[in-house]
């Protein structure tokens, strides 16, 4: 047994050291910060835009619809075109909705 007894655990007791769990911490915060510049900005949007792709459309024809279907309201874009371009992904399943007459309880 090399530690002694009593001995404080990972940097505790050390001025300055920093303990794992806040390492993690102002990792992750500093990913998210680096995250909000990113071309999506808020990727839970984005994942909430392909759960009610997939909920309308299916998995399948959901990445059909997004790669294959030009949308007037989207400019002449098809959605994996907008998405990539920057547009909300608000603003793109609105367009969906409206292509495809999604009743609007299911918006």
């Amino acid at each position: 047994m090399s530690e002694a007894v009593g001995a404080a655990p990972c940097g505790v007791g050390r001025p300055g050291a920093v303990r794992p769990a806040a390492r993690v911490a102002r990792g992750l915060a500093s990913r998210a910060a680096r995250a909000r510049g990113r071309r999506y900005p808020g990727a839970v949007r984005l994942t909430v835009f392909w759960e009610k792709m997939r909920g309308q459309f299916g998995e399948a024809y959901a990445a059909s619809v997004a790669k294959d279907y030009v949308l007037a309201g989207l400019g002449g874009a098809t959605v994996n075109q907008a998405l990539a371009a920057g547009k909300e992904p608000k603003t793109v399943w609105l367009a969906v909705c409206e292509a495809f007459e999604i009743p609007e309880e299911a918006r």
